[in-house]
């Protein structure tokens, strides 16, 4: 099982993260800034990409957030699998979307990050409305 995960490319927090994925042996399939990706044919929006990160299943299962980073686990091996299954059940499922949303709100501050992770799309340059 493997899958395509979408992550905002003009983002630096978002980028060095990603990179760190090798690392750690996760391994997703297909790693691609949603900036450069094929929306309508992954099923998702530029507004999902915007909020969140995005998980696509080659088995269909889908992901955004904290859930994104579960299937991916999910689709990484055993030890993995394990870690991942539990982010998806609650009462974990919950403390795991709270932080998730802590951290995307923060990605600014976090090592890595720069003050344009923090700006909405709209206003970042080259985002739609420039």
């Amino acid at each position: 099982m493997s899958g395509t995960l979408v992550y905002d490319g003009d983002c630096a927090f978002c980028t060095t993260a990603v990179r760190q994925l090798p690392k750690l042996r996760l391994r997703p399939g297909v790693v691609i800034a949603w900036q450069h990706a094929d929306l309508a044919a992954l099923g998702l929006t530029a507004a999902q990409c915007e909020d969140k990160l995005q998980w696509v299943g080659d088995n269909g299962h889908r992901g955004s957030g904290h859930a994104a980073v579960a299937r991916m686990m999910l689709a990484s091996g055993v030890f993995w699998s394990l870690l991942g299954t539990l982010l998806l059940l609650p009462p974990l499922s919950w403390l795991a979307a709270a932080v998730y949303r802590v951290v995307a709100d923060n990605r600014s501050r976090l090592p890595g990050g720069t003050p344009a992770c923090a700006l909405p799309q709209a206003d970042r340059p080259g985002g739609p409305q420039s």
